[in-house]
């Protein structure tokens, strides 16, 4: 099952996703907050290099540019353990948005929310994000409840502790990207009476943007810087408005 715009909120039973976090992420992301009643971090997974966890990119004069928080890289460790490398990276990131979105018209505003964000210190990437994602939230007036998956109870197996999860916030329908159908084991989830919904990133419309030819795959910053309290008219979430 697709999920549309004209889809966005089940009638009846909790619907639920679970993602790691990233760093000031696109704007399907918050749309798949939105479209879920609970949304769950899944950051006591294994970290990932060259991954969306640390970096995102924003548009420039010189095309697109990566905005990466340095860590320090274990083989083994956890999102949640992940500590940054570092604290030149946030007014590097700080200048560079004011840099190359200043004459944005929703520059100011948006400033106003996030540079606090960038002074402060911050000595590991999830908790970051999960600050930077909960603030962009409130800015978007998407009002879903984020929790952290180790807040629950652990089950061993990668599909098997999803299942776990969506239980025990009492889920009847579980919100998945599409990538995830290369290894989630759906029959598990209709075992458990919990149906499996594939999230369409398809059909966004296009809005003004800095820079050149549109893109739609940068931070969810880009979109509002241009266009402030009117971002959700860009989004899917904007049906549910």
């Amino acid at each position: 099952m697709n999920i549309g715009k004209t889809d966005m909120k089940h009638q009846s039973g909790k619907r639920v996703a679970i993602v790691q976090s990233c760093y000031i992420p696109w704007k399907g992301y918050f749309d798949l907050i939105a479209a879920a009643d609970a949304f769950i971090f899944y950051d006591d997974v294994q970290y990932t290099r060259q991954d969306w966890r640390n970096r995102n990119r924003i548009k420039t004069q010189q095309g697109l540019l990566w905005l990466t928080v340095p860590v320090k890289f274990g083989h083994t460790q956890l999102i949640r353990d992940t500590e940054i490398a570092g604290s030149a990276w946030a007014e590097k990131h700080w200048r560079s948005l004011c840099q190359y979105y200043k004459s944005a018209p929703w520059f100011g505003p948006v400033a106003e929310r996030l540079e606090p964000i960038y002074r402060q210190s911050h000595t590991h990437l999830s908790a970051l994000n999960r600050r930077l994602i909960a603030t962009l939230c409130d800015m978007l007036r998407i009002d879903t409840p984020l929790s952290c998956s180790w807040e629950y109870e652990r089950m061993e197996g990668k599909s098997e502790r999803l299942v776990h999860l969506c239980q025990q916030v009492g889920a009847a329908e579980y919100i998945s990207g599409p990538a995830a159908k290369d290894y989630l084991d759906v029959g598990l989830f209709e075992a458990a009476g919990i149906k499996v919904s594939w999230f369409d990133y398809d059909g966004y419309p296009e809005y003004r943007q800095l820079w050149g030819g549109f893109e739609h795959n940068v931070s969810i910053l880009d979109l509002l810087f241009n266009c402030g309290p009117e971002a959700r008219r860009y989004m899917k979430c904007g049906a549910m408005a």
